[in-house]
């Protein structure tokens, strides 16, 4: 079969169900299967180019393995050789898109950021390896820059020095292009072209100019400048190709998270950008990550480069060892996770989003308001609580003045306010003055019973509003409190009582939330191990929903009536 053959045939089994296949593989399989039936038209001007994608698979079939037992040299015709890499199916379908895709009038590559997210042993570092070598040597670019960026240095160079490797391995690769690899480049003198290692901060890497670039292990980037630095060098450029490839991480804030994101979205339709390719392989929200049928979804190189032996080796120490799970769900199913501590379920959590729930629902209904108030630079938050039957109903309401919004490190926060999921106030401190004017609002749609708040930042903004009549309630954030709270709210989650409006910060603060437990009376209290991991959200939820199961006392909640709190 050629490789074009390999990839429709691949890309249908997964569209067909023959092949595990986790939602978003799905998607980006179909995506391709769609675009092969709407190439050449007005409305889609990309048709695929054969001998152009199986020239980019054949390339790094060409080069040699450099690690494992593959790597093990043999003598054949009286010379040393090593074994060369075999693309599975799964890895021809990623490289002979990125390259076999271009443009009906230009000719020019059609996609120019690529993300592909997979959990380790998944020999992403040899495939991406192989990736730059072409772009370095074979794309046909005068002057190809390319470079392998990362947080650290060690892991700057865990690509590069794959490549390096490749290259001093296979004697004609380095005659036929006129290869020189020294230890920290690999160079083409004929055509003024370099591969290089970087793993500076943003600021000292202007100047460059970019045709390819690679992005090891996003996830781990602290602070979306380097991103930002290599995705803007690339202008001058006529088909540059920028590879971000990770495993998933924990910080949901990052620049990795919104490459996520943004990657979901064009696969599920919701934004078209013909220019990016993405694939995400990881489990689904409803498979048991102990199931080893559901292993394949994050693995597709299952039984070859990832061992089964190994995976069900790590699946029984987390199962017997609970602090393990965490790093057996990121790095081997690739599951997003919040820190290592984290208290809230977060796949569980993201079921009980709901997109299409609406206040105006609610109308008259009774309402229980928790309010989280702040100082300048965090935000302040309400949220809304309803209860029908044994369901509750959240809808946060996150505020934060511009200032801080401008002056954050978190890369989604400007996003997120243009998107209205964050109400921005004016200048450098958050307007209570909007806050008290929303509640006020509040007050004449709903049959608000309570406004629970801890008075420490507000007892005055408080004082103006309970002579307006509004019904605010003193409660002090301590352990005595939040326990119950803290209890239901897991309860809910995972019984699926639990219902939100979808709103990605308030999902962003539920990750962030750890819980600091006394071993001598079992009291909770909600907490975060950093001060960027804004919790305003959940704690404004947990003053709400504690006060309206206290005091709607809704008789399915057997564990809260078992235990009442008194404040």
């Amino acid at each position: 079969m050629t490789y074009f053959e390999r990839a429709t045939a691949y890309a249908k089994r997964v569209c067909g169900g023959e092949e595990v296949a986790g939602q978003y593989e799905r998607l980006a399989c179909k995506r391709f299967i769609d675009d092969l039936a709407a190439q050449g038209t007005d409305a889609f001007p990309y048709v695929i180019d054969e001998k152009k994608g199986a020239r980019a698979c054949r390339f790094i079939e060409l080069l040699p393995h450099i690690k494992g037992d593959w790597a093990k040299p043999v003598y054949a015709n009286g010379e040393l050789q090593y074994a060369k890499i075999k693309l599975e199916d799964w890895q021809i379908f990623a490289e002979f898109q990125l390259f076999g895709w271009l443009h009906c009038d230009t000719g020019l590559r059609r996609f120019r950021r690529s993300y592909e997210e997979i959990a380790r042993k998944n020999a992403k570092s040899t495939r991406i390896a192989g990736r730059d070598l072409f772009m370095l040597t074979a794309d046909g670019e005068p002057g190809a820059h390319v470079y392998n960026v990362a947080s650290t240095g060690e892991q700057a160079r865990e690509v590069f020095d794959v490549a390096r490797n490749m290259a001093l391995r296979e004697p004609k690769f380095l005659s036929r292009f006129g290869v020189e690899v020294g230890k920290h480049d690999i160079t083409v003198e004929q055509t003024a072209s370099s591969f290089k290692p970087l793993n500076a901060e943003g600021s000292t890497l202007d100047g460059l100019n970019v045709h390819g670039g690679s992005i090891d292990e996003l996830h781990a980037h602290k602070t979306r400048a380097v991103y930002d630095v290599l995705d803007s060098a690339t202008g001058a450029r006529s088909q540059p190709l920028i590879s971000m490839i990770t495993t998933a991480g924990t910080d949901r804030a990052g620049i990795c998270y919104e490459q996520r994101d943004y990657t979901i979205k064009v696969l599920q339709g919701v934004v078209r950008d013909d220019s990016w390719f993405g694939i995400i392989y990881t489990i689904d929200e409803d498979d048991q990550w102990h199931d080893s049928s559901c292993w394949r979804k994050a693995n597709p190189n299952l039984g070859i480069s990832v061992r089964m032996e190994d995976m069900e080796a790590g699946c029984r120490k987390a199962l017997a060892q609970p602090s393990a799970v965490a790093n057996f769900l990121t790095k081997r199913l690739n599951v997003w996770l919040s820190s290592a501590s984290a208290w809230m379920d977060m796949v569980a959590w993201e079921r009980c989003a709901d997109n299409k729930l609406s206040l105006d629902a609610f109308a008259g209904e009774k309402c229980w308001i928790g309010m989280d108030l702040a100082e300048k630079k965090d935000f302040a938050a309400l949220c809304l609580v309803f209860l029908r039957k044994d369901h509750v109903y959240l809808f946060p309401r996150l505020y934060l003045n511009e200032s801080a919004i401008e002056q954050s490190g978190n890369a989604h926060l400007q996003g997120w306010a243009r998107a209205g999921h964050v109400v921005m106030t004016d200048g450098n401190v958050t307007d209570f003055d909007v806050i008290a004017d929303d509640l006020r609002n509040y007050c004449t749609r709903f049959d608000v019973q309570e406004i629970p708040f801890d008075p420490a930042l507000s007892r005055y903004f408080a004082t103006k509003l309970v002579q307006e009549g509004l019904p605010l309630v003193e409660i002090k954030q301590a352990p005595m409190f939040f326990t119950q709270p803290l209890i239901q709210t897991e309860n809910l989650v995972l019984e699926k009582k639990l219902h939100f409006d979808g709103n990605p910060v308030f999902t962003w603060m539920m990750s962030n939330v750890e819980v600091a437990e006394s071993k001598f009376t079992g009291l909770r209290q909600p907490c975060k191990s950093r001060d960027e991991n804004k919790i305003d959200g959940p704690v404004a939820m947990f003053l709400g929903l504690g006060r309206a199961l206290l005091g709607n006392q809704v008789h399915s909640f057997d564990d809260f009536l078992n235990s009442p709190v008194s404040i």
